[in-house]
Parts: C-alpha cells; structure tokens; sequence
C-alpha cells in the first residue's frame, strides 16, 4: 500500500481588486503623514508594532527613516519582512467606515539622495536628526497590499496593480517644479489647499509633485491633491497644475 498522501489544495488566487481601489489605496498611502510599522520580533516574540513618519516615492513606495536604536529596527534587520497600516479614519465619528491600506514587502536600507530630500521635503523638522550615525533611510519593496475602504469593500492588491509606473523625466524635474510653484506661483498652491480641499490657514507650500498629483504641507498639517491625468513630465505636470489653479479660481 503506498503511503503517498494526497498534496494539499492551495487556496485560489484572490480576485482582483475593483477598478480604483489600488488608486485609491495609492492616494491613501501618498496622503497620509504616519503609518504604523509591524516587525517581527528579533527573539521570536510577539510582533512588535510602533508609529513612524513615512513618505511615498513616485510609484508609490513607502520611505522610512528609522534609528538602529529602535526596537523596530532591531526586528527588521534581523527579518526584513513588515507591514505597514496608512489609516485614514483619523476624525471620522465613525472609524470603521473610513479607509485604511496595510502594505506588505521587505524592507531594506536605503540611501539614494532622491528619495532621502523627497522624506524630508515632507517632514523638514526630520532634518534635525537624518545625520546622525544612528539614523538611516529605509525603502519597502512592496509584495502586496490589502484595503479596506469601508464595509465589504475589502480587497487584496497584488504588487503589479498597486504600484504605478514611474518617470524619471519627471523624478528629475520635481525640485525645480516644487521651488518655482513656492517661489512664483505661492498663490496658486494657496488656492490648491483652500478652494480645492477645503483647508483653512495661510501658509500653504508644495512638498512634491508625483505623476499622479502633488503634495502640501502647512505647520505639520499635510494634504494631497490628485491630478485628473497622470504626467510624465515636467510639461504635462505644469498642464495640470495650471488647470487646477483655473478649476480653484473658479470655485
């Protein structure tokens, strides 16, 4: 008689998620200023979660930056695999009807001067300590990501879906687009934040611009606008950041 067990049925693939959501899911991870970071313990203890300040690159990319002194870094550097939470149910009278995204991947250092200025044109106190020998940037090579955006809409995102493809023309440009829109156009971006999103306060400042939109800051405050088309360019961004200012004057 053979002893050969029959082999294990593997769970079917999950179905995709409905168009928008990995946008979605995207503009969620773009907007929010803090994430919380799931490690797995260094002495296989429990998981260990801890609130950081995070950024997104171009595609989407989460950017840390995390002190070897931390417990969470101790974790990863020992197993590098971590999700991280983006909550946007912050104010809502009821939480879990808003949206919430947990990404998973493997984190790994990482010190390209890109993404490091991109942190901190999004967290500038970060300044203060980003030199320290004990300080480092981290970048999240994302496996997947999971969305809840309210209840039974609930959806895995594969990697493929829920990045989006960046531009190195535009990556290029993004310095020079945000100082000329602080600098020349410090108006416009004011209308960005009061007449489009509906904040108040002076004092408004672009902190990036990505192909799917651009980000603002205020006082520790952030906000995110999306663009009605993705660009590529310096051309195309300049398209978009000119209707929008048309599209907040008329409002």
């Amino acid at each position: 008689m053979s002893d050969q067990r029959p082999a294990a049925k593997s769970d079917p693939p999950p179905d995709p998620a409905p168009p928008g959501q990995a946008k979605a899911a995207r503009h969620l991870m773009r907007a929010c200023r803090t994430a919380t970071l799931g490690t797995l313990q260094k002495d296989g203890g429990a998981p260990y979660t801890s609130l950081v300040l995070a950024a997104a690159d171009h595609d989407g990319t989460p950017i840390l930056l995390l002190s070897t002194l931390a417990e969470h870094t101790k974790n990863l550097l020992a197993d590098p695999r971590v999700s991280l939470l983006f909550d946007g149910t912050t104010g809502l009278a009821e939480p879990l009807t808003g949206a919430r995204v947990t990404v998973q991947g493997r984190i790994a250092r990482d010190d390209e001067p890109r993404r490091r200025a991109r942190f901190l044109a999004r967290h500038p106190s970060a300044a203060m300590y980003a030199g320290f020998g004990d300080f480092a940037f981290y970048r999240l090579a994302v496996d997947r990501g999971h969305i809840v955006a309210g209840f039974g809409r609930i959806n895995w995102i594969e990697r493929d879906a829920l990045m989006f493809p960046a531009h190195a023309a535009l990556a290029g440009a993004e310095t020079s687009i945000v100082e000329h829109m602080n600098s020349d156009h410090a108006d416009a971006v004011q209308l960005y934040a009061t007449k489009l999103l509906g904040l108040g306060g002076d004092g408004w400042r672009m902190t990036g611009c990505d192909p799917e939109g651009c980000d603002l800051a205020r006082d520790g405050q952030t906000a995110r606008i999306d663009f009605d088309t993705p660009v590529a360019n310096a051309e195309a961004a300049r398209t978009e950041l000119v209707r929008l200012v048309k599209r907040a004057r008329a409002a």
